[in-house]
């Protein structure tokens, strides 16, 4: 059994994100999973929202809240390995075996594309604003605390997207593209976008 931290922000980044074709890897197959897709996916946004907590940063927008932005620190060379295997143990035992598959070959083959990348940049893993509280600039204010911070800092911060669409709200707010890769087992384009 699962038990949720924030279940409506949960729902708010699953609504936000369910077309992006990392995600529908994820959710692909598996019929021998007890979840719904919308189970499923809710439970790892829940799980990634802790995990930033955890190890890097948790921002949430609105109050209900209708977003939230998980950022990832560099971390130790152990620290990093417990993360992946704790992330790799909820994913197998939440999501099934396929959706562990399509994890991890999706993420071995972006973390070695990410050369373009400086070592010390914090990663915006994930971030999502429910759709009916898109368009207002609230996805701006989203990602300005910890960008002021980072900007504050000097360190450069970066992110991938599955989404044409979206390259050009990151590059309203600083994000330049560093590299277009394939990604074999989604078929599909992406973009690193590096700022600072």
């Amino acid at each position: 059994m699962y038990a949720y931290k924030y279940k409506d922000i949960a729902l708010a980044l699953y609504e936000a994100l369910i077309p992006d074709p990392f995600y529908i890897e994820l959710l692909r197959g598996n019929p021998n999973n007890e979840y719904t897709r919308q189970e499923r996916l809710m439970k790892y946004m829940d799980y990634s929202m802790t995990e930033g907590e955890k190890y890097g940063r948790l921002t949430i927008a609105g109050n209900p809240a209708y977003g939230a932005a998980i950022w990832s620190k560099p971390l130790d060379q152990a620290t990093d390995n417990e993360k992946s295997l704790l992330k790799k143990d909820f994913i197998k035992t939440h999501m099934g075996e396929t959706a562990l598959d399509a994890y991890s070959t999706i993420v071995s083959f972006m973390s070695e594309q990410i050369d373009a990348v400086p070592p010390d940049a914090w990663y915006l893993s994930i971030a999502g604003i429910k759709p009916a509280y898109q368009g207002k600039g609230l996805g701006a204010d989203l990602l300005n605390a910890i960008l002021d911070e980072t900007d504050k800092n000097g360190t450069p911060t970066y992110l991938e997207t599955f989404t044409p669409r979206n390259i050009r709200f990151y590059e309203r707010i600083g994000y330049k593209i560093a590299k277009e890769v394939f990604e074999p087992v989604t078929s599909c384009n992406y973009w690193i976008m590096v700022r600072g």
